[in-house]
């Protein structure tokens, strides 16, 4: 368990190559991170939200911490990616998205949208992945994991119980994570702990008891069951996020970015 972490020092570095025209509205941007942000950039807004994401993340995995972590934000094709410890955000996505990029409220869920994206990107830079050889739908169930435990799921979601297979990835897999965590508290931790050396499915049965297949076909009974004596319809089904599928793996097409460098 690690206690709240003090950041030192964010620096602000602004290529000087950019357009006068974007460093003018890289601040607007990065002022919509998060709620109350004053109209100058102050290094308070990703700070809290690297600072909150990671102490999560912490006390979920259990697991040391880099020495950096870095968010860009820049100019780059999809949401988000992760590389090694660097979160890379989208400055388009963060300008041109047409909502309250703070929060959006359905009757059961609160989502902040560009939060959501940065507890999903900030899993990646925690978590094992089994040297190479956990499954990719997998490592981004986690991070959507770490998403919805903290409270960021968006309403276009799968419902739990959805999905053709438990290693689908992002949300369906997530769901699933969440259906082992229940049976067993701390599950995702354990079985994270094991993917630090390798990889393999039989992490599920050395923990659960059970086969990975065995539990997904439980879980898809389950909510079969609570399908056909509940009422789906009340879920929100008009928040749209478009980040939750789209977090890339391919490098930034652009250098022109504000960085903020995160010493912990």
């Amino acid at each position: 368990m690690y206690n709240t972490k003090c950041y030192d020092t964010i620096i602000l570095l602004l290529d000087s190559v950019v357009p006068s025209s974007t460093n003018r509205r890289a601040p607007e941007h990065v002022r919509k991170l998060i709620p109350g942000t004053r109209d100058e950039i102050g290094p308070c807004a990703p700070e809290q939200v690297l600072s909150d994401a990671s102490t999560f993340i912490w006390n979920t995995f259990n697991q040391p911490s880099p020495a950096t972590v870095t968010l860009v934000v820049e100019d780059i094709g999809g949401v988000a990616f992760t590389s090694a410890n660097g979160i890379h955000l989208s400055a388009q996505y963060v300008g041109n998205y047409s909502g309250d990029v703070k929060t959006e409220v359905g009757n059961y869920l609160k989502v902040s949208q560009v939060t959501g994206v940065l507890y999903h990107e900030t899993t990646h830079v925690w978590q094992w992945n089994g040297q190479g050889h956990a499954n990719g739908g997998l490592i981004e169930g986690i991070a959507d994991y770490a998403r919805l435990k903290a409270g960021y799921a968006p309403g276009h979601w799968v419902k739990p119980g959805q999905g053709d297979r438990w290693d689908q990835g992002y949300d369906i897999t997530a769901r699933f994570l969440d259906y082992c965590d229940s049976l067993k508290p701390g599950f995702v931790a354990l079985l994270n702990a094991k993917m630090k050396d390798g990889y393999t499915d039989d992490f599920f049965a050395q923990i659960l008891g059970n086969t990975v297949q065995q539990l997904w076909q439980d879980y898809k009974a389950n909510y079969a069951y609570q399908f056909s004596v509940g009422n789906w319809n009340e879920w929100p089904t008009n928040i749209y996020d478009p980040a939750s599928h789209w977090a890339q793996t391919n490098p930034p097409v652009s250098l022109h970015s504000l960085r903020f460098s995160l010493f912990v």
